[in-house]
């Protein structure tokens, strides 16, 4: 009977000992605030590039759109932009297209001429497909189109390389076609 008495007893104190809770609270816990600490920072990081992607994007459709006639020269300037709106963040992985679409009286969508940063330009006389709606007989459309690769610092091991992507329509401000000139 003693010996029953003695394990209940050391099961009773053992239930009211509460050194060393803490310890194991924050062992348990630990992993679980690491994990969302540095996944809301990889979140944060990827909704930023994302952010920078599109801006991207709408900085070169816009500064095209509002030209009359583009050189090589003016080309280089817009695209070299890319790295002020990036900023702080490298261009490295950051491709960029940008084409003038023309329709014709039949509603086909063609390039007119197209540029690239880092990326393959369009094809002249490319048909492509436009969304419904911009497809308007006679008129022209300025179409910018960035992506960017993203490989978060911590989470690569997991989900690689991110891509973003972004695509702008634009229509010329100032003229009905925006010419594209060599000199």
């Amino acid at each position: 009977m003693k010996t029953q008495t003695g394990i209940i007893q050391k099961i009773r104190d053992f239930r009211r000992d509460h050194r060393g809770v803490s310890a194991v609270e924050f062992a348990v816990l630990l992993p679980i605030m690491l994990t969302l600490y540095l996944g809301g920072s990889e979140i944060t990081q990827a909704i930023t590039m994302k952010r920078k992607t599109t801006l991207v994007t709408r900085a070169i459709g816009d500064l095209v759109a509002q030209d009359v006639s583009i050189t090589n020269a003016e080309m280089t300037q817009i695209m070299s932009a890319t790295t002020s709106v990036m900023a702080p963040y490298s261009t490295s992985t950051l491709k960029i297209k940008v084409s003038s679409i023309a329709i014709d009286s039949n509603g086909v969508a063609k390039v007119a001429w197209s540029d690239a940063y880092q990326d393959t330009a369009r094809a002249v006389n490319e048909t492509v497909t436009l969304p419904t709606g911009l497809n308007i007989a006679n008129t022209t459309l300025i179409w910018a189109e960035a992506s960017y690769s993203y490989t978060p610092p911590i989470g690569y091991a997991i989900t690689g390389s991110i891509t973003m992507t972004d695509k702008l329509y634009l229509r010329p401000r100032l003229v009905n076609t925006i010419s594209r000139v060599a000199s």
